[in-house]
């Protein structure tokens, strides 16, 4: 008989309560088609589901939100409320150093890119950084540069989308203009490393470069 009960009173639940409990139970943002095989609908569905709870959270004063992160969704915490929930983090070896937040912020708007790079434009060394962000998951490697040394390319995860609440990279803020004079010295210093790597590879590539004027 109690289990009848307990039937009937799942069955009583609505669409929009039952997304918020798959998102809820699930912790980490989930993609649409893992959502809809969950709740066995439409993709089209989990959209609208998604934006129905969003709304009647938000018209119901609650300290939770719908939001899309990493081409999925997440029950989150709102902003308002980030103050207060902070305090809950008792961990403060997870917290990322000003040395190691500005080399993970360089590989966010450069990557794919290698260490000797990272470190040209940080002018210190970033072992001890890399390997924190690897440890964390926030960046991965993509790969090797097809240059003298193959070195390696970095760049970031969906952990790190889901830990700034971005959905893409495109969601990064922009960048302010650059300053010339800057800008014009990185191209130079660029310009002589690529000399340098055209020259040692000429043997092995010597059509390389040729279509550059």
């Amino acid at each position: 008989m109690m289990k009848e009960n307990e039937s009937s009173r799942q069955g009583e639940l609505s669409r929009e309560a039952t997304l918020e409990a798959v998102l809820f139970a699930a912790g980490n943002p989930l993609p649409l088609s893992g959502i809809a095989a969950v709740m066995d609908c439409e993709e089209s569905e989990v959209v609208e589901l998604a934006r129905s709870l969003q709304a009647k959270l938000t018209s119901e004063g609650s300290g939770l939100t719908v939001q899309k992160v990493a081409g999925g969704y997440q029950l989150v915490t709102r902003p308002e409320a980030y103050a207060t929930v902070e305090r809950l983090s008792q961990v403060t070896d997870r917290h990322l150093s000003a040395p190691t937040m500005e080399t993970l912020s360089i590989i966010a708007f450069k990557q794919p890119i290698t260490k000797p790079e990272i470190e040209q434009l940080r002018g210190v060394r970033v072992e001890r950084a890399l390997a924190k962000l690897l440890e964390l998951g926030l960046i991965c490697e993509l790969g090797r540069k097809q240059v003298i040394g193959r070195p390696i390319l970095y760049g970031t995860t969906a952990t790190f989308l889901r830990c700034f609440g971005l959905d893409s990279l495109d969601d990064l803020p922009q960048l302010p203009a650059e300053d010339p004079a800057v800008r014009l010295e990185l191209e130079a210093e660029a310009a002589g490393q690529s000399g340098k790597v055209d020259s040692a590879a000429e043997k092995d590539s010597p059509a390389e470069d040729s279509a550059k004027p």
